[in-house]
Protein backbone atom coordinates (compact mmCIF):
# COMPACT_ATOMS: atom_id res chain seq x y z
CA UNK A 1 0.00 0.00 0.00
CA UNK A 2 1.37 3.41 -0.94
CA UNK A 3 0.69 6.80 0.65
CA UNK A 4 -2.24 7.70 -1.64
CA UNK A 5 -3.92 4.33 -1.12
CA UNK A 6 -3.42 4.53 2.65
CA UNK A 7 -4.81 8.09 2.72
CA UNK A 8 -7.90 7.06 0.74
CA UNK A 9 -8.37 4.03 2.98
CA UNK A 10 -8.00 6.10 6.15
CA UNK A 11 -10.57 8.62 4.95
CA UNK A 12 -12.99 5.84 3.99
CA UNK A 13 -12.61 4.09 7.35
CA UNK A 14 -12.98 7.29 9.35
CA UNK A 15 -16.12 8.24 7.45
CA UNK A 16 -17.53 4.74 7.90
CA UNK A 17 -16.57 4.21 11.54
CA UNK A 18 -16.16 7.67 13.04
CA UNK A 19 -18.43 10.55 13.76
CA UNK A 20 -20.30 11.58 16.86
CA UNK A 21 -22.21 8.28 17.14
CA UNK A 22 -19.13 6.07 16.62
CA UNK A 23 -21.21 2.93 16.97
CA UNK A 24 -18.37 0.70 15.79
CA UNK A 25 -14.90 0.08 17.14
CA UNK A 26 -13.02 3.42 17.02
CA UNK A 27 -9.75 1.54 16.63
CA UNK A 28 -10.66 0.72 13.01
CA UNK A 29 -10.36 4.35 11.92
CA UNK A 30 -7.40 5.01 14.19
CA UNK A 31 -5.46 2.06 12.77
CA UNK A 32 -6.13 3.20 9.21
CA UNK A 33 -5.01 6.74 10.09
CA UNK A 34 -1.88 5.41 11.74
CA UNK A 35 -0.95 3.45 8.59
CA UNK A 36 -1.45 6.54 6.42
CA UNK A 37 0.58 8.74 8.74
CA UNK A 38 3.36 6.14 8.86
CA UNK A 39 3.52 6.29 5.05
CA UNK A 40 3.94 10.07 5.09
CA UNK A 41 0.38 11.37 4.86
CA UNK A 42 -0.58 14.37 6.97
CA UNK A 43 -3.78 15.09 8.84
CA UNK A 44 -4.52 17.69 6.15
CA UNK A 45 -4.10 15.03 3.44
CA UNK A 46 -6.60 12.77 5.17
CA UNK A 47 -9.05 15.62 5.78
CA UNK A 48 -8.87 16.66 2.13
CA UNK A 49 -9.49 13.07 1.03
CA UNK A 50 -12.46 12.81 3.39
CA UNK A 51 -13.91 15.96 1.80
CA UNK A 52 -13.30 14.56 -1.67
CA UNK A 53 -14.99 11.25 -0.83
CA UNK A 54 -17.98 12.95 0.78
CA UNK A 55 -18.42 15.26 -2.20
CA UNK A 56 -18.19 12.29 -4.57
CA UNK A 57 -21.01 10.65 -2.59
CA UNK A 58 -23.14 13.79 -2.69
CA UNK A 59 -22.61 14.62 0.99
CA UNK A 60 -20.90 17.99 1.21
CA UNK A 61 -21.45 18.43 4.93
CA UNK A 62 -18.75 20.03 7.06
CA UNK A 63 -15.61 18.19 8.09
CA UNK A 64 -13.64 19.97 10.79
Amino acid sequence: MNRAEATANAAREILAHGGPDCLTDPHIGLAAMSRALDLGATHDDITAEMRRQRAANGDAGPIA
